[in-house]
């Protein structure tokens, strides 16, 4: 025993005081000024009339290759922090040697509110807000405030600055901090940043960080190429344990397809790997330029599953006010309306698209029911009104602030009331011989409606919240064992993922529109994926299965319409209701 607490002992003051290896790494040629090798010119320049982050005042410097000529657009590198990796001397060398193309260098440091000259105050500084958070604030920066900023400087010798817009000849890079805000650019606009260095990133628990490797597994893949770099002596505090962080980024990212490559060391949180590594990243990263980075294929079954090679989202219409209630007919007809504009669209299975001549009255919701009608929820009149194939109106309840409908085969209608995002909403429900009554209250905003595929079950969203709740449906149409049952994800910009407009498919999938595009959920209420829609002027806002075999998912969000072909059938609220398979548990 004695022997033992001498061992014990001597092992706890080797791991409480042992120091972390000694980091000591080749140094790569590119990272030596050469004899020979032209010198760029770094100019040095402050911001401070950012719009994005209010109040703030930042330096930057750009670096221009002494091989830049005005007459063609540079590709662009951004880096955070300001100059690392001896990034001036590394561009020299590579693009001397063609192993990167002629690149303009764009590197910020975060912004700081400064005190009032004169107090005793000290200055807000920037860099966890800008930098550690979701969301796309900080790549709406770059793109609409520092990169034209630095499109209107000059070069020493008169040059003009010329930055390509082309995603494809972008890349970004940082550390830390700054390497999470460099993916984040990337994540949020792959169509402005395709190629992403990252070391010792911070894929942690600052500011929701360690959420990225959980949604790179359920997003359909971006065209991303990343350098992940860090050390297993990296930070492991209150935020989480960085080197583990930085694995699961890198194991999430191998999992959905992405083209990755990484160092891993045994350094601790500094830029010593970084820095020798820096020079073989670029290389890697600008591989096979002006050849685009690609998309790639996901393990996610449920991608898999949904996603058809080469299809892609196509814009069905746009120029719209707000778009909402799109809903198929029993040919594949999709219809939609513009709420503000009181207008009703319509897509034939040859995907022509033309006007109804009716006032909508401001309709939200649009159903098909089992008899061919299309039914309503007219929120100008607060009225459901149902129309024949000739648009023949017909009054089927007054009084009823509708905002979305489902009408099941047996000619049962659904209807959600809300009444804003904080008093509480009602379920209508709504019979053939239309006796109208109230089947549920209470939740916050209740917006999308759908019928499972066997139509024994109710699914309802709750917009000012991240759930969909399931209710089982009574032979007499009556609900019952209401419960919350899909948990949604929820942007870093809001509090609630604003679930809207659902529908099912055949196999039971849930396919809810939200702020983060269509996330799909299995028969449990979990979701596997996350289909984003293509930008537009507003969110996702309402879906549907339409085309001749169901197999089109048709997407309204905002200013536009789009659809997309892929490997399913939509279940039909008028079909005869269908059981799918048992789900996997």
């Amino acid at each position: 025993m004695k022997h033992f607490f001498l061992f014990f002992c001597f092992f706890a003051f080797t791991v409480l005081f042992a120091q972390p290896p000694a980091e000591k790494y080749p140094v790569d040629s590119a990272s030596v000024e050469h004899k020979g090798v032209p010198k760029g010119e770094v100019l040095k320049f402050t911001f401070e009339q950012s719009k994005i982050f209010p109040g703030t005042w930042r330096e930057y410097w750009v670096y221009v290759p002494a091989q830049y000529k005005a007459d063609k657009p540079a590709c662009v590198y951004v880096n955070q922090d300001g100059i690392q990796w001896k990034t001036p001397t590394v561009f020299d060398n590579l693009i001397h040697n063609k192993e990167m193309p002629i690149t303009i260098g764009v590197f910020i440091t975060p912004g700081r509110v400064m005190a009032d000259s004169g107090s005793n105050a000290l200055n807000r500084f920037n860099r966890s807000f800008e930098y550690d958070g979701l969301g796309d604030a900080y790549a709406r920066f770059i793109l609409t405030e520092i990169l034209p900023e630095v499109e209107k400087k000059k070069t020493s010798d008169g040059r003009a600055i010329r930055l390509s817009k082309n995603g494809n000849d972008r890349a970004i890079g940082g550390s830390s901090s700054g390497a999470i805000a460099a993916f984040t650019v990337a994540w949020e606009h792959p169509e402005e940043f395709s190629r992403v260095f990252s070391a010792i990133g911070t894929y942690t628990g600052l500011r929701g960080g360690d959420r990225y490797p959980i949604l790179v597994r359920k997003y359909e893949p971006k065209p991303i190429r990343i350098f992940l770099q860090d050390g297993s002596n990296d930070l492991n505090i209150y935020a989480g344990d960085w080197w583990k962080a930085n694995e699961s980024m890198e194991r999430a990212l191998v999992f959905s397809g992405y083209e990755v490559a990484h160092v891993w060391g045994e350094g601790g949180h500094n830029g010593n790997q970084g820095t020798a590594v820096f020079p073989d990243a670029m290389r890697w990263l600008w591989k096979d330029w002006p050849k685009p980075v690609a998309k790639g294929v996901s393990k996610n079954q449920f991608l898999s599953d949904l996603l058809i090679p080469g299809e892609d989202w196509e814009l069905v219409g746009q120029g719209y006010q707000f778009t909402e209630g799109t809903a198929a007919n029993a040919k594949g007809e999709v219809y939609y309306q513009d709420i503000p504009a009181s207008k009703t669209y319509k897509v034939g299975v040859d995907g022509k698209l033309a006007t109804l001549n009716l006032d909508a009255k401001r309709a939200s919701g649009n159903i098909f029911g089992a008899d061919g009608k299309r039914y309503t929820a007219a929120g100008g009149t607060k009225q459901i009104l149902s129309y024949d194939a000739n648009e023949k109106e017909k009054l089927i309840a007054d009084s009823v602030a509708g905002n979305d409908l489902v009408i099941a085969a047996n000619g049962n209608i659904y209807i959600t009331s809300p009444d804003g995002a904080t008093n509480p909403s009602k379920l209508y429900l709504i019979k053939p011989n239309g006796e109208k009554q109230v089947v549920d209250e209470g939740l916050k905003f209740a917006n999308g409606v759908a019928l499972t595929p066997d139509q024994t079950q109710l699914l309802a969203t709750e917009s000012a919240s991240h759930w969909v709740w399931i209710y089982k449906i009574k032979p007499d149409g009556t609900l019952t064992y209401k419960q919350r049952y899909g948990w949604l994800h929820v942007p870093d910009t809001q509090e609630n993922a604003w679930p809207d407009g659902l529908k099912c498919d055949t196999a039971g999938r849930v396919y809810v529109a939200t702020r983060m595009g269509i996330q799909v959920l299995d028969q449990l209420g979990r979701v596997n994926a996350i289909i984003p829609a293509p930008p537009a002027n507003s969110q996702t806002s309402n879906v549907c299965f339409g085309g001749p075999n169901f197999d089109i998912l048709y997407v309204s969000a905002g200013d536009k319409v789009f659809r997309r072909r892929l490997k399913t059938r939509g279940a039909n609220s008028f079909d005869k209701p269908t059981k799918p398979a048992n789900p996997r548990m």
